[in-house]
């Protein structure tokens, strides 16, 4: 059995895929501000740094996979947060646990994105974005602080995180590790809950059409994860799978 790590995996999404890979026999390193084996707070710099270092000690040095969960909603008013969480929080943990994943068997890394980050016309064009994936941290909490909603923060980190996934394909492959994300729809866990308790935020989840007329659940997340990890997985490699009840296919029925 392998060893696997696991972002935000106190509550929600990243809750029920421990769960789903402790269910088959492997050991999961949690990360997550509280109640998990690496406490770290993900939102700074130094915590990242914590994040890496106590994840490559209980590992010692080598990981089968990883699956990065944790992230924050629009709807917390702390756009640069949000923005630090959901962009720096993934992309870096990816670099310092990449080594790792090499020495792991049949490694393999899932990343949820979100299947909002599509809704942006030009996203990869906006000063968020770009400030995103050129690494710059103090100005993408900038512009998250003054130039964006919530919401938009939102999305674009998810747009970002998306990007610097299939970035990582062809260096990622040749290392023999491969790399995925999800993009969920509502789902029901705290993240989705907060977001319905926020005026004008709640409206807008309420609104939204999923065409199977239904919300998620986060097991039905952990599935496909555990899925995408595993050996029928193999040839999945750079992907971004939408597991959002058909609302993608709504939403951009000519765009694939």
């Amino acid at each position: 059995m392998g060893t696997i790590a696991i972002s935000g995996c106190a509550t929600g999404i990243g809750a029920a895929t421990r769960k789903r890979f402790e269910a088959d026999g492997h050991r999961v390193i949690g990360i997550d501000l509280r109640d998990v084996e690496v406490v770290a707070d993900l939102s700074t710099p130094e915590g990242r740094g914590r994040a890496i270092d106590e994840t490559l000690q209980a590992c010692g040095g080598r990981l089968d996979g990883a699956v990065l969960c944790a992230g924050l909603g629009g709807h917390i008013g702390e756009n640069a947060t949000v923005a630090s969480v959901n962009y720096f929080g993934v992309a870096e943990l990816l670099d310092g646990l990449f080594p790792a994943l090499q020495r792991g068997e049949e490694p393999s890394a899932v990343v949820m994105c979100s299947n909002s980050a599509q809704l942006v016309p030009n996203a990869i064009d906006t000063p968020l974005v770009q400030a995103m994936l050129a690494r710059d941290e103090p100005e993408s909490r900038r512009v998250a602080e003054e130039e964006c909603s919530g919401q938009l923060v939102y999305m674009l980190s998810k747009n970002a995180v998306g990007t610097d996934v299939r970035r990582r394909a062809l260096a990622w492959g040749d290392a023999g590790v491969r790399i995925n994300a999800l993009a969920p729809g509502p789902i029901e866990t705290p993240l989705l809950q907060g977001g319905l308790d926020t005026p004008g935020i709640g409206d807008a989840i309420r609104e939204f059409k999923v065409p199977v007329g239904r919300w998620g659940r986060p097991e039905e997340i952990a599935e496909v994860v555990a899925f995408l990890m595993g050996p029928h997985g193999g040839f999945v490699h750079g992907s971004i799978w939408y597991v959002d009840g058909g609302a993608d296919a709504l939403t951009r029925s000519d765009r694939f």
